[in-house]
């Protein structure tokens, strides 16, 4: 039985970094749908805060070109009624800003009535998290509040100790959402659903029964939109030690005391604890052809676009199972793959498929999981193939699939951290990536539209990455 929707509490939500681009590929179009859904609370307003001297109209208009370009559409929704919550603050917080924060606040609040609930969302670079969080504690603002960022929190051990010392200096523990947006997605929590539920696949979730795990998320786009930005981080902060490992602790968790959401983020967070730190033989980089050519990155730039790792996870449940983790920019497929492939069984029949046997995972869009199976081809002979069963999330009976910013944003107005990375996990993170990071090779070059640096396949071993074997079959 489903629980019966909370009535939010009235809302001041603050957008840091409102005319960029994250606010308006993500940000912006999530608030969007919650307003379709009717999961807002009944009474918000929406402050963007930017650079430039923008009046309320003007972010309005650009709000509502952004849904235009990257949807919901205004048409699609209660348009007018959402525009007219929408300000705007171009200034800082000091009182003789132009487009002063604080006063914009302020009216925001008094519009509301009584002390309403302060969201604060930082789609900023990583480097003003902690000017921001301060300044939010210097000018009372932190009351009543809750604190969103956007990863990478900290881009080393080091860094990240300095950044969650700086935010819990203003911020309580509960206050602090640290988003990534994988954990959001339908069928990353489908992962655990799946393995605990099921008793199909709840015994066979080991060393024992699995070969190998692949997390695999090729992507066929360029990075010519935001370049200065992907320099600064390449593919391993990125991606690496952000969605790649989180996904790989949803994987490899123990089986949490209960299904709720505070024992599947501690025994998710207590994994990565035993991920084995990342040595120079497990990883190999990539830079695609053409990336120093593109406006915005130096000519001698040693950013990686690409990155494939091993990943070792020192468990007796997971002990000498590889771990295999792959993004880039301008690959082959765009997809989001997590692949359990199983191991042949002990008395198996002769000229078994290689890799016959995968429970896939699929995260893009709504979800979906797959199952192949050898299985005898029809016919006279005694000939075996693989089959592929496949289900969409979005097919089960009274499915309403949120995507990853919606669902992540409503948890924020619910106060719901369930989704969200914890301090204890991304410190964990850091020692095990933090060397690697530190003292990272020269990416090898790789063509564009490729499958990345011939390394990475012989990375994965003999059978190789499933989705770049030539004879791979789509889902």
């Amino acid at each position: 039985m489903s629980e019966p929707q909370r009535v939010l509490a009235p809302t001041v939500f603050v957008l840091f970094g409102a005319t960029g681009d994250l606010a308006h590929r993500m940000v912006l179009p999530a608030f969007y749908r919650l307003a379709i859904e009717g999961l807002l609370p009944p009474d918000w307003r929406l402050i963007g805060n930017g650079r430039g001297d923008v009046s309320h109209e003007d972010f309005q208009d650009r709000v509502h070109a952004a849904l235009t370009e990257f949807g919901p559409h205004p048409e699609d929704g209660p348009w007018e009624e959402f525009r007219s919550r929408l300000r705007f603050a171009g200034g800082g917080f000091e009182p003789d800003d132009p487009g002063h924060l604080v006063e914009v606040i302020k009216q925001a609040e008094s519009e509301l009535g009584g002390e309403p609930q302060r969201v604060h969302y930082l789609a900023v670079p990583p480097t003003a998290f902690a000017t921001l969080t301060s300044a939010l504690g210097e000018h009372g603002l932190a009351e009543r509040s809750r604190v969103v960022y956007e990863k990478p929190f900290g881009v080393s051990l080091e860094s990240f100790r300095a950044l969650d010392d700086a935010v819990h200096r203003v911020l309580d523990e509960s206050q602090v959402f640290r988003i990534d947006h994988f954990l959001g997605k339908e069928a990353t929590q489908d992962l655990h659903i799946l393995r605990f539920a099921n008793g199909l696949f709840s015994g066979v979730w080991d060393a024992r029964h699995v070969a190998e795990v692949q997390i695999d998320v090729p992507e066929t786009l360029d990075v010519a939109d935001r370049a200065s930005f992907y320099d600064g981080t390449g593919a391993v902060l990125d991606m690496l030690v952000t969605h790649l490992f989180q996904v790989a602790a949803e994987v490899a968790m123990e089986p949490p005391a209960a299904l709720t959401a505070e024992d599947l983020a501690v025994a998710r967070e207590k994994v990565i604890g035993a991920f084995r730190p990342l040595r120079r033989e497990d990883v190999v980089l990539g830079q695609f052809e053409g990336y120093r050519d593109i406006d915005g990155v130096p000519d001698d730039s040693r950013t990686e676009t690409f990155v494939a790792a091993r990943l070792w996870v020192d468990t007796d449940r997971w002990r000498g199972v590889p771990f295999l983790l792959r993004t880039g920019k301008q690959l082959a497929q765009s997809r989001q793959v997590v692949s359990l492939v199983f191991r042949e069984p002990e008395a198996a029949l002769h000229d078994l498929p290689e890799m016959g046997n995968v429970l896939t995972f699929d995260l893009a869009g709504n979800g979906g999981l797959g199952l192949a199976l050898v299985v005898k081809q029809p016919g006279p002979t005694l000939d075996l193939r693989t089959a592929h069963a496949d289900l969409s999330l979005a097919s089960v009976d009274g499915a309403d699939p949120l995507p990853p910013y919606v669902r992540l944003i409503h948890d924020v107005l619910l106060g719901d951290r369930s989704l969200f990375t914890r301090p204890d996990g991304l410190e964990h993170v850091w020692t095990v990536a933090g060397d690697f990071v530190a003292d990272k090779p020269e990416p090898l070059p790789y063509p564009r539209a490729s499958w990345g640096p011939e390394a990475a396949e012989q990375l994965a071993g003999p059978a190789g990455w499933l989705l770049s074997r030539p004879n791979h079959e789509e889902s």
